[in-house]
């Protein structure tokens, strides 16, 4: 898949701008170490960014996951905040699209000074209408959404995002010390 050519737009927000899903690029990494320095973001996600060389190797590695084809990372930017250019607000992500398996795994973030817009719940919902777009030929016919299941935001996306609650996980230390909670969206017919 052509990592310059994939561009997504979320509906717009009321009263606001529609958002910009795009592939991370490595001028991107100096603004996602600011937003690492965020203690809740930090807490949610897995990444190892603490400063603009780790910011700069993880946007390689989401690069290198177009390049595979085994993970399709956006950057979620709006692009009239505050004056030219865009800012940064978020990230969006769809795993494991392996051709013939009836599943992948998608996921999110928001930046802090853009939660409470609306952000990740659009986003998610672009991303979800282009994953079952884009990998329907390859057999794509669920979405699966984990997240740890004391963070309650993220369970208000999902059900915003229509997907629905399936059960809880049990925690898998190391990587996973906290029961989860699965959510799925299937592809309509």
């Amino acid at each position: 898949m052509d990592i310059t050519a994939v561009r997504l737009t979320t509906e717009a927000a009321p009263g606001g701008r529609a958002l910009l899903l795009r592939p991370w690029a490595p001028s991107d990494a100096t603004g996602l170490a600011e937003l690492y320095r965020d203690p809740a973001l930090r807490r949610w996600t897995a990444a190892d960014v603490a400063d603009e060389a780790s910011a700069a190797r993880w946007v390689s590695e989401q690069r290198l996951g177009w390049q595979t084809g085994k993970r399709f990372a956006f950057a979620v930017v709006d692009t009239g905040a505050g004056g030219p250019g865009e800012r940064l607000v978020g990230h969006a992500v769809l795993k494991n699209a392996t051709p013939g398996a009836p599943a992948a795994e998608v996921g999110y973030w928001t930046a802090a000074h853009a939660r409470g817009r609306g952000v990740a719940p659009r986003a998610l919902r672009a991303l979800t209408d282009w994953a079952f777009a884009a990998f329907a030929g390859r057999g794509l016919e669920r979405l699966e959404l984990l997240h740890q299941a004391d963070n309650t935001a993220s369970c208000r996306v999902a059900e915003k995002s229509r997907y629905a609650f399936t059960g809880t996980l049990p925690a898998a230390p190391p990587a996973f010390p906290l029961d989860g909670h699965l959510h799925v969206r299937e592809r309509a017919a």
